[in-house]
């Protein structure tokens, strides 16, 4: 092995002070677009217009970075933009044909992903189209994706194992008479890899089976909790909807189909590894071409899921690097204000929001000053111990 190889195996975790510098990077462009998007979800806006907005921004943000350096980086959109409202779980990414638009009341999440060099940086949030207070179910659904999201932030750590979270945020939900939407997985994030083997499942049942594992330092995750006011049980009602792909690099077939050739080697050029949305593609061939790639397994499908109508849904997602002073939350934004019907009494929920997320350090050391009331956090916050009698609303 050259000594350019052994440094490219090594450099290629948090150990490297150049693969945070990337990840933070990431983490700031996709916390930007989210911002955008969020200020571009008003009645009547149409949802691909949304989706569409937040992939050109990943793209012109991430396009700017490493553009005079030697050997190329790969850098742009790690997972399109989704704009999933109300019942809808996650993935609604809609073909530019599409006419669906948001309107008021809407409980929208948006989900996306940016990379520099193949590391990754996701972020998830839901927004209620309102003004003044979130209340009623719908506030109970946010706190509790928000207070799960908080309780994980602070169990995804070095020695923890994956069990101790999937039960804490179950635990959490329950708590607001909500229930935690059973396949969605936490992964952990390496260099061009969004599905890592490492995982943490939202729902223990004796169908998904995940093989134990405990946390390290320098580790990358994407925790993603998604909460419901009805039985968390999605489906998929049509095939049809699903927009979103991801090669599986590990299968090759002959198409017999010319138009599935064409769209096959359009992705394998495109989006060799990162899941990509069918908008990107000609949209006439793409419809045809899908259909024989998916046939024979060639991608990996991401299908747009629903509770039942009239059940509320809420999304928080965000990218945490366990670095050796503690865990280091790069993606987030703030949430409304919220007024849930339900209030966290269980002392061991307390105890998980009392614990910080920094890593002690032995010998003196002046504590930081707390920071003063309103005054804003930055974006790569700090976490302090939560107060659980904030009913789940924080801005962390």
């Amino acid at each position: 092995m050259s000594s350019d190889d052994e440094r490219e195996e090594r450099e290629l975790d948090l150990t490297s002070p150049e693969v945070v510098t990337k990840y933070k990077s990431a983490a700031e462009i996709v916390n930007k677009a989210l911002q955008l998007a969020i200020s571009e979800c008003k009645p009547k806006a149409k949802i691909v217009d949304i989706c569409e907005k937040g992939d050109s921004y990943i793209r012109e943000q991430s396009g700017n970075m490493y553009k005079n350096v030697k050997k190329k980086i790969e850098r742009g959109v790690a997972f399109p933009t989704c704009v999933s409202v109300n019942n809808t779980v996650c993935h609604f990414s809609p073909l530019a044909s599409d006419e669906s638009v948001l309107e008021e009341g809407d409980i929208v999440k948006i989900d996306m992903g940016c990379h520099i060099d193949g590391f990754i940086a996701v972020v998830g949030h839901t927004h209620v189209l309102q003004s003044g207070p979130v209340t009623g179910r719908a506030a109970d659904v946010i706190a509790a994706a928000n207070t799960a999201a908080e309780v994980a932030l602070r169990l995804v750590r070095p020695g923890k194992k994956n069990k101790d979270v999937t039960e804490a945020i179950q635990k959490v939900a329950a708590a607001y008479d909500c229930k935690i939407v059973e396949g969605v997985l936490s992964h952990q994030l390496k260099q061009f890899v969004i599905d890592g083997n490492k995982v943490i499942l939202s729902v223990s049942n004796p169908d998904t089976r995940v093989d134990d594992a405990e946390f390290e330092e320098n580790e990358v995750y994407a925790v993603d909790i998604i909460t419901s006011t009805g039985e968390g049980k999605p489906k998929l009602l049509d095939e049809k909807t699903t927009t979103i792909y991801k090669r599986a690099v590990d299968k090759n077939y002959h198409l017999k189909m010319k138009s599935s050739r064409f769209i096959f080697s359009e992705i394998n050029q495109k989006f060799p590894i990162m899941p990509f949305s069918a908008r990107a593609l000609e949209e006439k061939r793409a419809r045809l071409g899908l259909v024989e790639c998916m046939n024979h397994d060639l991608l990996q499908p991401y299908p747009v899921l629903h509770e039942k109508p009239g059940d509320c849904v809420a999304h928080i997602k965000f990218t945490v690097l366990l670095m050796p002073n503690g865990s280091d939350r790069i993606t987030s934004h703030t949430l409304q204000e919220l007024q849930p019907t339900k209030t966290i009494d269980d002392p061991e929920i307390k105890a998980w929001l009392a614990l910080g997320t920094k890593t002690k350090k032995k010998g003196g050391g002046k504590k930081k000053k707390a920071k003063k009331a309103g005054e804003k956090a930055e974006e790569s916050t700090e976490a302090e111990p939560m107060d659980a009698t904030t009913n789940g609303a924080t801005a962390v």
